[in-house]
């Protein structure tokens, strides 16, 4: 008989350790749950809406996309830390929650530790424009302006510590420059007070500009990434204009609650890394100024770790703070 018991218990374990596999190669069996931090309109939600498309495709099960805005995405950063880690709640991840905020105040999440990486879907170099009102055609032109009016140049920017806010104090420190900062509630407030010539410049993202350039109101004058953009050909990088290595750029990928199974990480992985090879994926972020990356979980993590630094000095140098 006790022979029989322990057999019986055996199986019984072996039975409830096989559950969570199952559960694991079943899955999805459910649709699919998206948090965007944002509202609807932007680079991220843009991002995240062509990455619920092709996962819910791929995957045999819908990706929802929900906007939940606030607190510079804490908010949303938040409620999908706070999901189960079953593979049913996914983040629209950006650079913004993933490293700037830690940055910028005290948050109740870490995210490196309480959001586990799946994939970079694409790189935001951030862009440099300014209005044709003030007569300069490059970076060089723009520099020596501001010296000889030193302090009454201004920019705007998406809000204070926003990552246009930060791409500009690191611009300002290398070029030994100084301008007036005008910070605004959002990318679009900020972009039109340089289509209306309220203020000079203005570096942002590259889908809040590149739709605006068939006028004559403003000019761009350099990329802050490696290469020079697809959508941008004539544009060079602020690196190729005297500044080498100069970079600000922002990312957008997926994540996960941590302690999601390494199975489901791996097969959203998968799924994704083979959006970037394919045309009109590619073509649709390309459209948006971003360059496609489609990476794996651990280079997600090493871009974390590496731009973690870059944006700490940025926020430091630029003085920005969050209550």
């Amino acid at each position: 008989m006790k022979a029989l018991l322990g057999v019986a218990a055996s199986a019984l374990m072996a039975a409830g350790a096989s559950q969570p596999a199952a559960a694991q190669s079943a899955w999805p069996e459910r649709p699919i749950r998206m948090i965007v931090p944002f509202a609807p309109g932007g680079v991220t939600d843009s991002i995240g809406r062509l990455s619920a498309e092709w996962l819910g495709a791929r995957l045999g099960q819908p990706v929802v996309v929900e906007n939940r805005s606030g607190a510079n995405g804490a908010i949303a950063a938040e409620a999908v830390i706070r999901s189960q880690p079953d593979g049913y709640t996914l983040f629209t991840a950006s650079a913004s929650q993933m490293v700037m905020l830690p940055a910028l105040t005290r948050l109740n999440f870490d995210p490196a530790t309480e959001l586990a990486p799946v994939s970079i879907v694409g790189s935001n170099p951030m862009v440099l424009a300014v209005s044709a009102s003030l007569g300069v055609r490059t970076l060089p032109e723009f520099v020596a302006l501001a010296r000889q009016r030193v302090g009454r140049l201004d920019y705007s920017s998406a809000g204070s510590g926003s990552s246009t806010h930060l791409a500009m104090a690191l611009l300002l420190q290398a070029a030994g420059i100084e301008l007036q900062h005008i910070p605004y509630r959002g990318g679009a407030p900020a972009m039109q007070a340089l289509l209306s010539g309220e203020v000079g410049a203005y570096f942002g993202n590259p889908s809040d500009i590149i739709p605006h350039l068939g006028g004559e109101r403003v000019r761009v004058l350099g990329i802050a990434g490696p290469d020079r953009l697809p959508s941008l050909p004539g544009v060079p990088t602020i690196a190729e204009q005297g500044y080498p290595g100069f970079r600000a750029e922002t990312w957008n990928g997926i994540a996960a609650p941590a302690n999601t199974p390494q199975p489901v990480i791996r097969r959203m992985a998968e799924t994704l890394g083979r959006a970037c090879s394919d045309a009109n994926f590619r073509a649709a972020l390309e459209r948006l100024g971003t360059t496609p990356v489609c990476s794996t979980p651990e280079a997600f993590r090493q871009a974390m770790d590496a731009d973690a630094p870059l944006w700490r000095e940025a926020v430091r140098i630029s003085g920005a703070t969050l209550n």
